[in-house]
């Protein structure tokens, strides 16, 4: 592999560099210094994702045809380390990211030109349809339906730890339209309207003062037949292609090391001490989030060469989990005492009310909290090391 950049590369990434630096307000820095999982509140995410449509930067990884900057693998690169660099507020990565995909490699040409625009611009806004009171990491066992009625399905069930579900107004949802001897089969993959008659959404509160998750509700929803992505009874398949872009169809190491950069600053700039076991700890992170940095360039080469990111996507999950819990396990105990108060009020002014501690603290513990949650979401580390051992050691 070629680690040496040309010059060609060094002016693009150059010219990222001063579009994040000039692009990137105040308000949209404070965003995010003060979220406290891995999602933005909504219209801050909003307005970033405008700036980048505009840029033309959005969705580097989508075809150009639909969007897509036509960039190389190297230039992708670059754009995501900058972009940790400049640690601008995400864009919700449940349409552009998951299901944009999706609807690329399973999607009719009706379901991709209808719907990949209005995902571009906003005018649709997702959130995923999975886990269940009973159905979590045994996503096979979901109990939802959908029973076919003429030209519609009737959706009854429900659904939780659903992300920005109360702001959502489009949702893509696993249902079960038929009963098989393999639970896998009989599960549909479908696009339903949030706004539908029959569907009720419920904020869950979190620790962090936040409502970031909720549970839906489904009574007698009708969702035209038209909506189902794949074949009838074969979502399983579209939900595996889909969780691969979950799990590992980025890159989240240039994240992690500059996580690691921003703990360090942390010893620097305050009156915190620097133990010689924890800075030795973080060395030894640092040092296996570079192997995972080497992985996840090999899984986007395959992702350009055969269009997913196949049975690795597991492997830079579980890795990629496992490194950023261990950097806020690292970050919670340099905030020392500064970490114990709790303080939600001062997160959601973004500092603007009187606070104890550091400003750069007062996210730390409630993300370690939220964080514990990455080792489950996109399918649990235990479910991944499964995948790997039937998909790459044939047990």
């Amino acid at each position: 592999m070629e680690l040496a950049f040309t010059a060609a590369n060094d002016r693009f990434r150059a010219e990222v560099r001063e579009f994040f630096d000039a692009a990137l307000t105040d308000e949209l820095r404070a965003a995010r210094r003060f979220m406290t999982s891995v999602y933005c509140d909504y219209d801050l995410a909003m307005k970033w994702q405008r700036i980048l449509l505009d840029k033309g930067w959005l969705v580097p990884s989508w075809p150009a045809e639909y969007g897509g900057t036509g960039w190389s693998l190297t230039q992708r690169y670059i754009f995501n380390c900058e972009r940790a660099r400049a640690n601008p507020p995400p864009v919700s990565p449940m349409g552009l990211s998951m299901l944009g995909p999706a609807l690329l490699g399973c999607g009719t040409q009706a379901q991709r030109d209808y719907y990949l625009p209005r995902m571009l611009r906003g005018d649709d806004f997702w959130c995923q349809g999975y886990s269940e009171p009973q159905s979590g990491s045994d996503l096979a066992s979901l109990k939802t339906s959908a029973v076919a009625d003429g030209d519609d399905y009737i959706v009854n069930g429900t659904k939780i730890w659903t992300t920005h579900a109360h702001y959502a107004n489009k949702m893509f949802c696993l249902v079960r339209t038929g009963t098989f001897e393999r639970p896998q089969l009989g599960i549909s993959f479908l696009l339903l309207d949030m706004k539908a008659p029959g569907v009720t959404t419920r904020p869950i509160p979190f620790f962090s003062g936040d409502y970031e998750q909720s549970q839906v509700f489904f009574d007698d929803v009708r969702v035209p037949r038209s909506q189902i992505v794949g074949e009838e009874h074969k979502g399983w398949s579209v939900t595996k292609y889909l969780l691969e872009f979950e799990r590992g169809g980025g890159s989240s190491a240039p994240g992690l090391i500059e996580s690691i950069e921003r703990i360090r600053a942390l010893w620097h700039g305050s009156e915190l001490p620097t133990e010689h076991a924890m800075a030795a700890r973080l060395d030894a992170i640092e040092a296996e989030v570079h192997a995972l940095e080497m992985t996840e360039l090999r899984c986007v080469a395959e992702t350009e060469r055969r269009g997913s990111p196949g049975p690795a996507a597991s492997m830079l999950k579980i890795k990629g989990t496992e490194l950023s819990q261990q950097i806020t396990e690292v970050a919670v105990e340099a905030a020392a005492y500064y970490g114990v108060p709790y303080q939600p009020e001062a997160i959601a002014t973004f500092g603007r009310t009187g606070f104890v501690g550091p400003e750069e603290l007062l996210t730390v513990a409630p993300f370690y909290f939220n964080n514990r949650a990455a080792s489950i979401y996109g399918g649990s580390n235990e479910i991944q090391r499964n995948i790997i051992a039937k998909a790459v050691l044939g047990l």
